[in-house]
């Protein structure tokens, strides 16, 4: 069995679970149209992974709360995407470079990619939905990072250590930390030829109504075009769109943007 062909089936059985509260492993074969033991080889998988779970006296299966938390996960992005598309697609008008939003997933310490706009150039950072990196590597982790509490920190770092990833990248806790302090006053985090080489980029916090950071918005440009006169306009403009996108979701300014 390839795994498009295994995937399907899981999502095959995950569908059928969610009819009912319920069910039992013949109602489920059924449902996902797969032998019984196919079924129970897939369920079992998803058992241990811990998206299922079994009754001990009925044997019928049920979606566990980390189904749903996965479920919910998934619309919260969606929901962020939409309130982001339009300044990102302005963005990339704009400046015509690579436009990322990202998250970051607090069991890996890694950011992930959940929207885009490509570069209009030729020569670019190339990226896919979905990629992931060390938060310690990218301007968008390092956006995040900023609005974290010390023990937050510092469990993201037992998590993903200081490690390198390009002869730029910081592998110092001292010289991170400086970076987050100044990427908290200013409200922009910066990563220098850090996850790749020959790319730069910036980032800024997406914050929601309570003020909490929940992903980043950044801008990558490869060193080349990565001129210091443009890149302050560029800056400036990120910044502005991750307060716009805030505002969206609810977040209230402090009164020293209120003016910007």
């Amino acid at each position: 069995m390839d795994n498009v062909t295994a995937v399907m089936k899981v999502m095959a059985v995950l569908e059928g679970l969610d009819i009912d509260h319920e069910s039992s492993l013949a109602e489920l074969s059924q449902r996902a149209m797969m032998s019984k033991s196919t079924a129970y080889r897939f369920l079992q998988t998803l058992k241990n992974l811990g998206y299922v779970a079994q009754d001990n006296e009925s044997e019928k299966y049920r979606l566990t709360m980390k189904a749903f938390v996965l479920g919910s996960s998934a619309l919260g992005n969606m929901d962020l995407i939409k309130m982001a598309d339009p300044d990102m697609a302005a963005l990339s008008q704009l400046t015509r470079e690579a436009v990322h939003l990202g998250t970051l997933d607090a069991s890996t310490g890694e950011i992930v990619y959940v929207h885009k706009y490509n570069s209009h150039f030729n020569l670019c950072m190339n990226t896919r939905i979905g990629d992931r990196c060390p938060a310690h590597t990218t301007a968008m982790g390092k956006a995040l990072m900023s609005r974290m509490s010390d023990a937050q920190l510092e469990y993201l770092l037992t998590l993903q250590p200081l490690e390198p990833r390009t002869e730029r990248t910081l592998t110092s806790r001292q010289a991170l930390d400086d970076q987050l302090a100044q990427a908290r006053q200013s409200g922009l985090a910066e990563d220098l030829e850090e996850m790749d080489a020959g790319v730069c980029c910036f980032a800024t916090p997406i914050l929601d109504h309570t003020g909490k950071a929940i992903a980043a918005l950044s801008m990558s440009i490869p060193t080349i075009r990565y001129h210091q006169d443009v890149t302050l306009e560029y800056k400036k403009i990120l910044c502005e769109s991750g307060r716009n996108i805030s505002a969206n979701l609810g977040w209230k300014p402090p009164h020293e943007y209120a003016h910007d």
